[in-house]
Formats: C-alpha cells, sequence, structure tokens
C-alpha cells in the first residue's frame, strides 16, 4: 500500500465506495498529493475485514516503536496524538467518525433528536462490559460526559448549561440549552475524546487525571514502564459493533494478543527497529528517510493526513501579545521555505491558509489567503519600526522529539533575524514543552506544532479559550459561540469563513504554515494496517 499509488474501486456488492485504496500499479504515480491524503486513511479496510476476522490472535505480538512518552493516557483531558492513539484502544465513546468525518452510533445503538434539536436521547448497547468486567449502564455514561466536558477544550460552550441523565439502565438524555449542528460531530471528536469509563472511576479520578484505565474497547491495559513502553493486551469479551470498518466507526477486532508501545525517542533507532525487525510499525519516519522506506522491499511508508502546522503566539505575556508584532512577523514567514525544510517533499505537505483541514468539506476555507505565505520582509521591517522595536528577544521553544519541528524553528528563527530580530531559539524535550504552553508563558514566545485534523471550528485548539494561554480575544470567542449555536450549515460556514478572516487581518492568534502529512512504517508482516486520524492497531494482525 504505497503512499504514491493510488486505485478507486467500487464495491457494488456491499453498496461502499472506498476511496483512497492503493494500488500497485505504476500509472497512478503521478496522482498528485490531494488524492493521494485519502490513500491509507480508508484503504483496504473493509475488503480486508472478512479475512481478518477468521484470523487467530493466538500468541501474536505487535511492537509499535513511538517517538514521545505520553504524559498520561485519560483521554479526556489530554490532547497530544500519541495519547489518542493508545486511549482509543481502551476507551470507545457514544459516537464516532466514519471515512467522510460523519458522527456515527458506536457505544450507542441510536440516536434520536427531538424537532427543536435540543434533546438527544442515546439508546446504548446492551450488554457492554468494561475491562473490570462490569456491564456498561447509563450511570457510567452520564458520569463520563459530564467529567468530558469538565476536561476536554474541544467541546466549546455548545454544552453550556446542558443535562445528562439516565432514563432506565439503557438510555441517556442530553438535554442542551440551546440547539447547534455540531452536536453530534463534536461529541465525535478523535481529540480528547468523550471516553465512557466506570462510574466509579471517574468518581475516584485526582486533579492529574484517573487513576485506572478502564474502557470498553478491544484491547486493554495492562502495564506502563516509564521510558521503556506501555502494553496493552487484547479483552477477550469485547464486543465489536456488527458493521465493516469505516474510518473510526464499524468493527474492531483485536487480531493479536499484545501490543507493546516502545518508547524511543530517537528517530534512526526507531527506522533501524523496523529494518532488523525489532519493532513491527513506528512512529515519525523522517521525513528525508521517506525515499530510503518506499524502496524498502521489506518494509512500506504509510501516511496519515495529520492536521495544520502551525506558528502559534504567546498572546499572554511577551512581545507577541501585541498584534503588530504577530502581523510583522507573520509578513515575514516564507511557508514555501518552512515547509520544505520540515518535510523535505513537496509531495508530503501543501499549502493553504486554512484553519481547518481542507478535507473537512463543510469547514474549509480560503479566506484571508492574502495575508498567507507573504513572505516580505520590508513589510515586517516597516511595521516593527512603526511599533519603535528594540531588539528585544524572542524566544522560539521547539524541541528535538519530532525534528520537522526543529527543523520549521530553524528557518522561522533565520527569517525572523534576517528582519532585525533578536531570536533565541530554546530546544527542550517534547514533555516540557508541553508543560510550559500551559504552565509557563515567561519561558516562551512563539512555538511551532501540529494541530490535528478535528471536524468543527470549535474543537481548534487555535482559538480555543485554555489552550497555551488561550485566546482571550472577545470577537473571537463570541463568534465561536454564534457558530456553535446555529441551526443551519450554510449560516455557521458563512460565520466561519467571517472569523478565519477576522483572524488572519485582525488577530493572529497563529500564522497557519500548511498542512501536512504524518509519516509511518510498517513491516510487510503486518497485515491490515489502515490509518485515519492516526495510526488504528484493531483489525491489525502479523502474518508470520
Amino acid at each position: 500500500m504505497k503512499f504514491n499509488k493510488l486505485l478507486l474501486a467500487i464495491f457494488a456488492s456491499l453498496l461502499i465506495i472506498i476511496i483512497g485504496c492503493a494500488s500497485d500499479s505504476d500509472t497512478d504515480a503521478e496522482k498528485d498529493a490531494d488524492e493521494e491524503e485519502v490513500d491509507q486513511d480508508t484503504a483496504e479496510a473493509d475488503d480486508e475485514t472478512d479475512e481478518e476476522a477468521t484470523a487467530s490472535s493466538d500468541g501474536k505480538e505487535l511492537r509499535v516503536a513511538v517517538n514521545a512518552q505520553p504524559a498520561n493516557l485519560d483521554h479526556p483531558m489530554d490532547p497530544a496524538v500519541v495519547v489518542r492513539d493508545m486511549a482509543r484502544l481502551m476507551f470507545e465513546t457514544l459516537v464516532t467518525t466514519d471515512s467522510d468525518f460523519q458522527p456515527v452510533p458506536m457505544l450507542a445503538e441510536s440516536i434520536d433528536v427531538s424537532d427543536d434539536g435540543k434533546t438527544y436521547t442515546f439508546h446504548l448497547r446492551e450488554g457492554i462490559e468494561f475491562h473490570n468486567g462490569k456491564e456498561m449502564t447509563s450511570e457510567d455514561v452520564v458520569a463520563s460526559m459530564y467529567r468530558w466536558l469538565e476536561k476536554s477544550s474541544v467541546t466549546g460552550a455548545i454544552f453550556d448549561d446542558a443535562t445528562w441523565e439516565a432514563d432506565g439502565d439503557y438510555t441517556v438524555v442530553l438535554e442542551l440549552a440551546q440547539p447547534s449542528v455540531m452536536t453530534l460531530d463534536t461529541m465525535a471528536s478523535a481529540k480528547q475524546a468523550a471516553a465512557i469509563m466506570p462510574k466509579e472511576v471517574v468518581e475516584e479520578a485526582s486533579p492529574e487525571g484517573v487513576n485506572d484505565y478502564i474502557g470498553t474497547g478491544p484491547f486493554e491495559f495492562v502495564e506502563w514502564q516509564q521510558d521503556q513502553y506501555i502494553h496493552f493486551q487484547k479483552y477477550d469479551n469485547y464486543q465489536p459493533v456488527d458493521e465493516p470498518a469505516d474510518g473510526l466507526a464499524g468493527k474492531r477486532e483485536a487480531l493479536v494478543d499484545d501490543i507493546y508501545f516502545d518508547i524511543v525517542t530517537d528517530p534512526t533507532t526507531r527506522l533501524s527497529g523496523l529494518q532488523t525487525g525489532q519493532y513491527d510499525i513506528i512512529y515519525g519516519i523522517p521525513y528525508d528517510d521517506y525515499e530510503q522506506v518506499l524502496n524498502d522491499p521489506d518494509n512500506e511508508p504509510y501516511v496519515d493526513s495529520y492536521g495544520e502546522f502551525i506558528f502559534i503566539y504567546n498572546k499572554v505575556e511577551g512581545p507577541a501579545t501585541e498584534y503588530k508584532m504577530r502581523e510583522a512577523i507573520n509578513a515575514a514567514l516564507d511557508m514555501d521555505e518552512i515547509m520544505m525544510a520540515a518535510f523535505t517533499s513537496d509531495d508530503l505537505f501543501w499549502l493553504s491558509p486554512g484553519y481547518m483541514h481542507k478535507n473537512i468539506a463543510n469547514w474549509a476555507s480560503d479566506e484571508g489567503e492574502e495575508h498567507y505565505n507573504q513572505a516580505d520582509p520590508e513589510k515586517a521591517k516597516e511595521i516593527l519600526d512603526e511599533i519603535g522595536y528594540d531588539g528585544e528577544e524572542f524566544v522560539i521553544m521547539t524541541n528535538r522529539d519530532y525534528d520537522y519541528m526543529y527543523s520549521a524553528s530553524v528557518v522561522i528563527q533565520d527569517q525572523l533575524t534576517n528582519i532585525g530580530m533578536n531570536v533565541e531559539l530554546e530546544v527542550v524535550d517534547w514533555a516540557t514543552l508541553l508543560d510550559r504552553q500551559n504552565n509557563s508563558p515567561d519561558t516562551w514566545d512563539a512555538y511551532v506544532v501540529g494541530s490535528s485534523i478535528v471536524s468543527t471550528p470549535s474543537q481548534l485548539l487555535a482559538v480555543s479559550p485554555t489552550w497555551a494561554g488561550g485566546v482571550e480575544d472577545d470577537k473571537t470567542l463570541d463568534m465561536i459561540k454564534e457558530i456553535e449555536a446555529t441551526e443551519s450549515m450554510d449560516e455557521a460556514k458563512e460565520l466561519w469563513d467571517e472569523l478565519q478572516r477576522y483572524s488572519w487581518e485582525e488577530h493572529l492568534p497563529i500564522s497557519t504554515l500548511g498542512g501536512y502529512y504524518d509519516l509511518f512504517g510498517a513491516n510487510n508482516k503486518v497485515e491490515g494496517f489502515t490509518t485515519f486520524s492516526g495510526p488504528i492497531f484493531w483489525n491489525t494482525t502479523i502474518n508470520e
């Protein structure tokens, strides 16, 4: 399943269209990155499911080398992708997203929505068992959803003053204060997901997170050896959805007995381990090694359309709190140079001014594009003169755990130095960066980071009132609430276009650098491996 090969196959017997299946035909090599992006998201997931369902997991083990250790595995609390990818093995949600990013039931059997759009009735699947042997009931769902609203950054104002109530053991009723077209989309978010846990686990959680990782998913948590590995094992009593796998929806099956996520921060060590067979799947193939893996007969590269690459400004403390300083920096940025330095091939990124991912059809926007990729150092210098910039130090925080972030930061430092700014590059480890972004605003002025794909604007961390110091701009926050409160998708899109233009022209909480693909590698012994909002490890097995 090569990144640069694409086949469009229509399976009439299943009445399912699978876009992006990989092909062995060399004639597809010229297809552009827009088409390739869909390749690994849903490729071959449906047509391989029946074969995989008969595969035995006896004694099979999957070794996955990840490039960073998560801070925790408490899914609602942490937006880090490594948390997302591991946590969703054990945690599930009421609704999830299919390959078109549409919300579909998961732990809910069905959903009724009232005519006024304020009441959502979730009829739960019965007989679903937590990993501690307890049956999931409505009281667990109610407790979990209230905790999600408390801890997650993606919920926005949609659920302000909302109530969740149990109606018997297998029915949960959500009452909204006002209707929103984005309710189910937000609940289905893969980022800081609305994980359903036992009520007692929720009630015993500390401010730092839950004390036990217990969910309903196909794998259960076993052990975490700090700086070494995190171990999950197949949960024998898991009950999958009886539908074909589609995105994050449909049938999930544990086809290996054990999954070990080995913490391997050095990219050379990860790649070497893949080539020697020590690891079956690896995260974070260095982008300049893409061609090497592509031409390796024993291994294959897999791509996942990650999201947007952004330069976020500290709007709480320091020189970047002034809009004109952010405007000057944005005018200087040459996105072509930055993105090529980070991702090495124009097949692995795209240029776009959109805050929302270009594949989210309801929300993708080019508004404000004239302020994107200006690469105008003279304009930037004029703005710096206008505000009387006198050489104040500007600290760009970065890390080497994700080398592409570091590479982009080095180029940005050079571009800003060329307009006369005094720029310091401070390299810290990933865990320290995550801690400082929220807790130490006096230590940084800006940094480069990836913003993973989301399905609604209110889930964007870039306009969140809490993330990395938060957006405190009244117009931004008011417009997000207005978008959340709309009942018409057309009206919501018009408002979002207006907000994105305002963000580029008058606010600049971030500078969007472009969009990019995450790059993984897998040994050819791995079967059924796909990606969609990150790698998917269920329905994946090893052919010994």
